[in-house]
């Protein structure tokens, strides 16, 4: 595969993530939180399963790779699943894509706060940007047909804290780069997460009536399906394949067509109103991604 068909698939898996954030929107309507994470995980997981299993000529894993599998689950999936679903039920999928383009500079942050990396200029500017982008949002104010009461303070916080978990997610994922097989990680951190929620969705399902389920169309289930798949499945796959032949600092360029698919997704599929405020937090999402993607390479240690 050539430079350019890489950057397609950076692309597709970077609108794909925020196109299945918006869409899980309507789903809210629909089915509770933690079943709908529920039933992600458990269809996620039947898919997955010939990634499943240790490949013949595969080492078992190790202590710490069980540790380290875990921890990716419960922040990048059970913890980052809950804040998201929670958070896009209470703000718009604009304000939501936005903040996760936020994602570079909380990694940066993190990787300074918890790893002890050295915190460039550029990457600290991006976090200026992206703490000032989050403030813009604040002064949005919802307008009939944004398809929301108001963007609410709550929920962006919440999808601030699915970044957060993200971020968390991304560091304890770079100790296992190179040494796994990539979906076969996405299907054991699957498992993982829907063992984590199957007690709460199971209890929260009980509580729906049976009606409830019988009354859900042929087109809520696709687009379950599809939310699903997309996420736990064809945007890994999409990134990891793009990533293979394009160095790290330049695939995080194409991070930024998330909040675009977000945006996108909210205004034309969902009604939401974009206002200069939405265009503003969005420019200063756009250039910390920037500031970090385009930073010149470390040098070895």
């Amino acid at each position: 595969m050539n430079r350019y068909g890489s950057y397609l698939l950076l692309t597709l898996s970077m609108a794909l993530v925020g196109s299945y954030v918006a869409l899980s929107k309507p789903l809210l309507v629909v089915f509770p939180v933690l079943v709908l994470a529920l039933l992600r995980f458990g269809i996620a997981a039947v898919v997955m399963l010939p990634w499943t299993p240790r490949a013949r000529d595969e080492t078992p894993l190790t202590h710490s790779e069980h540790l380290q599998l875990f921890l990716m689950s419960f922040f990048g999936n059970f913890l980052f699943s809950l804040a998201m679903l929670n958070g896009i039920a209470r703000t718009t999928a604009t304000s939501a894509g936005v903040i996760l383009a936020t994602l570079p500079a909380v990694v940066a942050l993190l990787s300074w706060l918890l790893l002890r990396e050295r915190l460039s200029s550029r990457a600290l500017l991006a976090v200026l940007l992206a703490v000032v982008g989050i403030g813009v949002l604040q002064l949005v104010r919802a307008t009939p047909g944004d398809g929301a009461a108001s963007t609410s303070l709550l929920g962006n916080a919440l999808m601030l804290g699915a970044v957060a978990c993200e971020a968390t997610y991304v560091i304890f994922a770079r100790r296992l780069a190179g040494k796994r097989s990539p979906l076969r990680v996405s299907a054991l951190i699957n498992l993982w997460g829907l063992a984590l929620v199957a007690p709460w969705g199971l209890w929260q399902m009980s509580r729906m009536p049976a009606e409830a389920f019988a009354a859900i169309g042929a087109g809520t289930w696709g687009l379950l399906i599809f939310y699903s798949l997309a996420a736990s499945l064809v945007a890994v796959w999409l990134w990891m394949a793009g990533t293979k032949h394009v160095r790290a600092n330049e695939a995080g360029v194409f991070t930024v067509a998330l909040p675009i698919s977000a945006t996108l997704v909210g205004v034309l599929a969902l009604g939401e109103q974009f206002t200069w405020l939405h265009l503003l937090a969005l420019a200063l999402a756009t250039a910390g991604v920037l500031l970090i993607a385009t930073a010149p390479a470390a040098p070895p240690p």
